[in-house]
């Protein structure tokens, strides 16, 4: 997939994403049984399903035969401190586990109860996964690529800058006055540093403008050409891959 195209799917993706909670959120309206704020689009799932069929796309277009591909159904995987955690994508070939993924959104108004829900989310996820690994749950000649991809609205409430409490000891620094926005793609890029993860995206997109499709990335070490680069070539490097 060359990168118009790829470029052009995200818009697609992050359009998809924005119509489907729209819908949600309409439908549950018109049912009387809406939940409080902002939830009511965001309990009915499958807002970043469009992320997932672009993510299965790329595995295809790498030469992972279909399937070979898991969505919405056998997502379980094996975990060391609970018996199994669903992912959003999985990768299954030959019994082993080349490929897992996690897309999460989050949209105003409550973003700070949500970023702390979203953080141990996915440090949570990570770190089960990697010791159920270690200690021989699954594949023994393969490591698997876990990713992670995250949207975040784009508005005035998520870029404001947020005072930290330390009534007993500093925050690190880069934390000090940062905005939701920041402190998303700070823990991004630290699941990447820390080797939790190997790819992560980070997207904002206004809830207006994006139900065009329109989007930003503010960091150029977590753009989605660059997970998508990283899925790609990861499953590529298995033999026989494209033939099997």
């Amino acid at each position: 997939m060359d990168d118009g195209t790829l470029a052009a799917r995200v818009r697609d993706a992050v359009a998809a994403y924005w119509a489907t909670r729209d819908k949600q959120a309409g439908k549950q309206r018109s049912s009387g049984a809406a939940d409080q704020g902002a939830r009511s689009a965001v309990t009915g799932g499958a807002q970043m399903d469009a992320f997932v069929e672009l993510a299965t796309d790329l595995l295809v277009d790498a030469g992972v035969r279909r399937e070979c591909i898991f969505h919405q159904k056998a997502l379980e995987l094996p975990g060391y401190f609970r018996p199994t955690k669903e992912w959003d994508l999985l990768v299954v070939r030959d019994g082993q586990l080349l490929v897992a993924l996690e897309t999460k959104s989050q949209v105003g108004p409550s973003f700070g109860n949500n970023f702390n829900n979203r953080t141990e989310e996915a440090m949570g996820s990570a770190l089960d996964l990697w010791t159920a690994y270690r200690e021989g749950a699954f594949n023994r000649t393969v490591k698997p690529w876990l990713g992670y991809l995250f949207l975040l609205e784009d508005c005035p409430e998520s870029n404001a800058p947020v005072k930290t409490r330390e009534p007993h000891l500093p925050v690190f620094r880069e934390f000090k006055d940062a905005s939701y926005a920041k402190r998303y793609e700070i823990f991004c890029r630290k699941l990447l540093r820390e080797r939790d993860y190997q790819a992560a995206a980070f997207l904002m997109s206004d809830r207006r403008k994006g139900a065009a499709g329109q989007y930003t990335q503010r960091a150029e070490d977590l753009t989605f050409s660059l997970f998508a680069r990283s899925l790609a070539a990861h499953v590529s490097v298995y033999q026989g891959t494209r033939n099997t």
